[in-house]
């Protein structure tokens, strides 16, 4: 049986769907993994979204809370505001009541990943304060480390992402996650990826 990595999202302006995108292609490079995108509920209205010049959302599924019960492994990603991740996914967790309960994501491994609009916009912070929602579900999180390599040490050009997960850098909205960025969060969903189905074999 196929070990199944969900890699939930949500974004606003496309940036963090874009690392999702590259997160499943990583995900799925490993062979007997399944990968499947899902975004969460937006909460926002319309009115407010056109006022925030946001672009329509994409066909990617909206996934409810007890679906994640499914998985065995995930991968979780969100925009910072503030330093923390966003209200629309940290809304998603607060749904997921009924799971914590059941215990029913206990001990199953996930990481995370982000998009902040600058360098010193929450690209640590959003990832340490969103592990105590993995925390209460007795989820075994997943930081990628160095095993990035050399990639890890970039200093001439911008980039996003730190031992927590894979990242990048918004700005003010213009900037795309860049290359580098990009393969980061290929190795990202390879690497939960491959640790996912050790521990499913090993259960």
């Amino acid at each position: 049986m196929a070990t199944k990595v969900y890699i939930v999202y949500y974004s606003m302006y496309g940036h963090v769907e874009r690392l999702a995108e590259e997160i499943k292609k990583g995900a799925a490079s490993v062979e007997g993994v399944d990968a499947k995108l899902w975004q969460v509920d937006e909460t926002l209205p319309e009115e407010v979204l056109s006022k925030m010049s946001a672009p329509p959302k994409s066909d990617v599924p909206v996934i409810a809370p007890n679906d994640l019960a499914e998985a065995d492994g995930f991968v979780f990603g969100f925009p910072t505001r503030f330093g923390m991740m966003a209200a629309q996914f940290k809304a998603f967790l607060d749904a997921t009541g009924g799971l914590w309960r059941t215990q029913k994501l206990a001990g199953k491994p996930a990481g995370i990943f982000y998009s902040t609009g600058s360098q010193g916009g929450g690209q640590e912070t959003t990832a340490l304060t969103a592990i105590t929602q993995l925390v209460h579900h007795g989820m075994i999180f997943v930081p990628i480390g160095y095993t990035f390599g050399a990639g890890m040490f970039e200093m001439e050009k911008v980039k996003g992402g730190s031992p927590y997960g894979a990242g990048t850098y918004a700005g003010d909205g213009s900037r795309q996650p860049s290359e580098l960025e990009l393969e980061q969060a290929f190795h990202q969903g390879k690497y939960i990826a491959a640790i996912t189905k050790k521990l499913k074999g090993a259960a």
